[in-house]
């Protein structure tokens, strides 16, 4: 309780106003409105990837939201209904490591024999929406709209069934196969992983390299003249040495030259590394041949826990092949070759029909006929050294003079995504989708997609798309949707896409398909009448991933006519990693089912980093709780700031927390001082005049609305373009006109007593802040309602109100000739004023000093445009001479004691206004007040101006100080002009 005490102490105003906005929402029922409204434009369909409830939501999260907020909600202002049904990401390693951490499990076979699948997988349901409420609470508080408490959850049931029916879909076209490849696998989680995987896992890590001897056997003919003797060897480098025991071949490259040199032996080595090679030894080369020559060697294998066995294929093992991935770039020129541990390595295996020698478990440990290493982990995760392995390796060559050389080698080394463990490229059977097969389609149907940035498209995803191979589905875990194979002895397999199917195939009644329940369900073969076995094996997450489109709307079982109308979707949106995983996956699921894209508008964020560039950690606490940055300084200053950063464009961007501030005082203070000074001239009633644009007569109020127009052009184009930060950033310019050129210029007009133009001023201002709050209500929800509802004078009162449920200006969506003239004209002046500015700076003048003329050179500027020059400047007369030069100025800086005498009238007005200000006085108190000094200049100004200065102050008399009365006086001592004035200030 004290906590959030605090909390509620540290917020700023700001975001206590944004939680009153939010609580009008919620007993409003806004965003239901906001669907339920009327659609002309008919439905913009919206794919929301699931995250993970395992864990608090950081700022890649937040990043991501904020996209899938602010364009729903500028579809839905443009006459769309836009469903945002939340969803939540339930199966795989990320619940399942969880799991092991509660039930105090380390291994796959502790789950299967100690613990049991059953318990396991109610142990992932159980905790797999720990942190449903975080999230609830990160969501509503940035002001993401999304329907959360209909969420779906990709371990329901229905979500499940409609995954099937994707896999039974492609298994009838031919698309999934059962193979046997070399993969990454996980020796921790004990499973194989895809490509898009291990593409994130990457990370740079220091091991052992090894050059290891290969002693040929004696007599054997080397090209025309040599012949092996007992100290011969060709030497092969890997930076893998616990594979050189499932040695079964040395590659070299047939096309290259390869030298026999004499050192302490005689060795083979590749013409153009033997410099490297023998660096720090004398040599003498003794030979030359092609790798042709070196074809069909026969070689004594370094261990012999396998070559004495009856091995398959062992009459073909442990000799030199051909292979033309073997290069010059590092190592000998000659590649070992172990068949199970790598994917060229396989590739020759099976075209020579090598022997294949699997000396280690899927667990990483060697087997126990491998008796020198027998129980060692080839890469120990954890405190130990991860090399230690390879170490003892070293060892074992060196003992048996096998070992040419070592060294510590650095190099990027893939890594389980979820719990770290150093991967293995290991031979294993699996299911894939033939990914290669759909391949020309994909790259077909991929032209058909938007991509924002543009680079994505052709860059970052074409060419993993060129590069896609098959997919593997299939995965040797327990918490996931399982495959829908069922398998006979005889061989005989069933593919079952429903649930239907398989109550109607077992007889029993199915209420969940997971592993431990399905495992327990079977059916009768075609065949043989012999009982079917559902394989082991569950699916790759990535596969509920992109059947989500299908699975979301139970498809085909529900919604089928509403889902085949609004398939593909309109957008989606994700990091930048998805490219290579959720992106990738819906298209090809998609792809392969209807033969076109499953989104047509992506938007690709990047990645937020630290203030120092490093990457978020929630371990190095290198970053600020969102929720306490936002109770700084607010939820839209914060979407502001993520919006317009280049993180919104597929790059690394650094959080820092004092932009945010800067964002709050430049942009969200500027605009609540806007609407401040809006409502003290009688703004509440501005909204009953009739703005008539075509009335507009003042040049302040057409360049304002000329200004509105150009953005909201502007961010209407970039938004229809989803360049959110294209979209995002004119509006802090925006604000600036507003504030620093068109109130500024205009105060004297609220003020004044021209009616007609006191009313064309605040009229104008009323339909500035209520177009202008539409235009920024997708990016800035929050203040966005806020000025809308003070300025419709709607305050938060009427239910059916809210910014949110108007229209976009859409009357608004153009820029004629007429306006673009104004905004140049305009930019004219203000060019003007800043070069005349600078000349008062270096005449050290202060602007309160009037002068008596300006002279503007080269410009055409038309003579309504004169009077703000002229108060801008505080100038008497403005002279223009048109001209071709670059535009110029000169002021006369002449000051005669006329024009002294206005500027010490302008200084006692600021002075008295500031006094007013300390002594907290509204625009509604009068005030008497008092000026006592020495100055006779001074004096005799306060005679020649007194009712002028009490004007420009509110106050009702100036007197002097023998005429005060007894009542307590705000008073304060001025030097002015080098003289001493007590000024004091009395309410009345």
């Amino acid at each position: 309780m004290q906590e959030n005490f605090n909390q509620q102490l540290n917020k700023c105003k700001i975001a206590l106003e944004e939680e009153k906005v939010l609580e009008f929402w919620k007993k409003s029922g806004t965003f239901k409105k906001s669907l339920e409204k009327d659609a002309p434009n008919g439905d913009y369909v919206f794919y929301d990837g699931p995250p993970f409830a395992t864990g608090t939501p950081h700022y890649g999260h937040i990043v991501a939201s904020l996209i899938k907020d602010a364009v729903p909600r500028y579809w839905t202002m443009r006459g769309f209904r836009v469903p945002r049904r939340w969803g939540w990401d339930c199966h795989g390693l990320p619940i399942e490591n969880i799991a092991e951490r509660a039930l105090g499990v380390n291994s796959k076979k502790e789950i299967e024999e100690t613990v049991g699948v059953e318990k396991f997988n109610e142990t992932c349901r159980e905790r797999v929406q720990s942190y449903v409420e975080e999230w609830k609470l990160v969501i509503n508080r940035i002001g993401r709209w999304a329907d959360m408490e209909n969420a779906y959850k990709t371990m329901d049931i229905e979500f499940m069934e409609s995954v099937w029916w994707v896999f039974k879909t492609l298994w009838d076209k031919d698309l999934i196969y059962k193979g046997y490849k070399s993969m990454h696998i996980c020796p921790r989680c004990e499973t194989t992983l895809s490509q898009s995987e291990i593409s994130e896992g990457y990370k740079m890590v220091k091991d052992i390299s090894v050059t290891a001897k290969f002693k040929l056997k004696p007599e054997q003919r080397i090209g025309k003249d040599f012949i092996v003797d007992d100290f011969t060897y060709i030497i092969a480098w890997t930076t893998m040495p616990w594979t050189l025991v499932g040695n079964a071949a040395l590659a070299v490259n047939k096309g290259l030259n390869y030298l026999l040199v004499q050192s302490k032996d005689r060795y083979i080595v590749a013409r153009d590394r033997v410099a490297d090679v023998f660096a720090d030894q004398e040599y003498t080369v003794i030979g030359e041949f092609r790798g042709e020559d070196l074809l069909g060697l026969v070689y004594e294998p370094l261990f012999d826990y396998y070559a004495k066995t009856n091995l398959e294929n062992s009459e073909n093992g442990w000799k030199v092949y051909d292979g033309d991935f073997v290069n010059i770039d590092d190592g000998t020129g000659i590649v070992h070759i172990a068949p199970v541990f790598g994917e060229e390595d396989m590739e020759v295996g099976g075209v020579n029909n090598l022997p294949f020698i699997q000396h280690v478990s899927m667990n990483g440990v060697f087997k126990d006929e491998v008796v020198a290493f027998r129980g060692m982990h080839v890469k120990p995760n954890g405190e130990g050294d991860r090399s230690a392995t390879d170490i003892e390796i070293v060892k074992y060559l060196a003992g048996i003079d096998r070992l040419f050389a070592k060294k510590k080698y650095e190099h990027s080394y893939p890594h389980c995504w979820r719990c770290d463990t150093s991967l293995l490229n290991y031979a294993t059977s699996s299911w894939f989708v033939s990914v290669t097969k759909i391949k020309a389609n994909l790259l077909e149907t991929a032209k058909d997609i938007n991509w924002f940035p543009k680079h994505i498209k052709d860059g970052r995803f074409g060419n993993w798309l060129d590069g896609a191979r098959d997919w593997s589905i299939s995965r040797q875990r327990f918490w996931a949707s399982v495959m829908p194979i069922w398998e006979c002895s005889c061989g005989e397999l069933k593919v079952i896409g429903s649930v239907a199917e398989l109550e109607e195939l077992s007889g029993q009644n199915v209420t969940d398909l997971h592993k431990h329940v399905v495992d327990n369900i079977f059916i009768k073969c075609d065949l043989c009448k012999n009982q079917m076995k559902r394989v082991p094996d569950v699916l790759d997450t990535w596969f509920d991933s992109g059947s989500m489109p299908f699975a979301t709307s139970h498809y085909p079982f529900e919604n089928k006519e509403l889902f085949d109308r609004n398939f593909p979707a309109e957008f989606i949106a994700e990091g930048i990693d998805q490219t290579r995983c959720w992106f990738y996956y819906l298209h090809v699921i998609s792809t392969a089912i209807k033969n076109e894209p499953a989104y047509q508008n992506v938007i690709v964020n990047g990645i937020v980093l630290s203030e120092d560039g490093v990457k978020l950690s929630k371990k190095l606490g290198n970053y600020p709780d969102p929720i306490l940055v936002i109770n700084k300084f607010g939820a839209d200053a914060m979407r502001y700031y993520l919006l317009s950063s280049p993180v919104m464009a597929a790059d690394q961007f650094s959080f820092v927390e004092k932009d945010v501030f800067q964002v709050q005082r430049n942009l969200i203070m500027t605009l609540t001082n806007v609407l401040s000074f809006y409502l003290l001239f009688d703004g509440s009633e501005a909204h009953y005049l009739k703005f008539d644009e075509d009335k507009l007569e003042n040049v302040l109020d057409i360049w304002i609305i000329a200004k509105l127009r150009t953005l909201v052009v502007e961010v209407s184009d970039n938004m229809n373009d989803y360049n959110l930060p294209k979209a995002t950033r004119p509006i802090n310019d925006f604000i600036s006109d507003l504030s620093t050129w068109y109130l500024r210029r205009s105060r004297d007009r609220f003020k004044g007593d021209d009616q007609k133009d006191k009313e064309s001023a605040l009229s104008t201002m009323s339909f500035v802040l209520v177009e202008f709050s539409k235009v920024i209500a997708p990016l800035m929800p929050f203040i966005a309602e806020h000025v809308w509802q003070v300025v419709t004078l709607n305050n938060f009162i009427n239910k059916d109100k809210s910014v949110h449920l108007e229209a976009w200006p859409v009357s608004l969506e153009s820029v004629d000739s007429e306006t673009s003239v104004v905004i140049g004209d305009m930019n004219k002046v203000r060019d003007i004023v800043e070069l005349g500015l600078r000349e008062r700076d270096q005449a050290k003048i202060r602007v309160r000093q009037p002068l008596s003329e300006i002279t503007i050179n080269n410009s055409d500027l038309s003579d309504k445009y004169l009077d703000l020059i002229k108060d801008e400047l505080n100038i008497h007369e403005v002279i223009i001479k048109p001209g071709k030069e670059d535009l110029s100025v000169e002021l006369n800086t002449t000051i005669t004691s006329e024009l002294r005498s206005e500027g010490l009238k302008r200084e006692l007005v600021r002075v008295i206004n500031n006094l007013r200000k300390d002594a907290g006085l509204t625009i509604n108190d009068k005030a008497n007040v008092f000026i006592e000094t020495r100055d006779v200049f001074i004096s005799e100004v306060i005679s020649w101006h007194g009712d002028a200065i009490a004007n420009d102050t509110l106050v009702d008399k100036i007197k002097g100080y023998g005429f005060r009365g007894v009542a307590e006086l705000t008073e304060k001592e001025f030097e002015i002009a080098g003289a001493k004035v007590l000024i004091g200030l009395e309410k009345i």
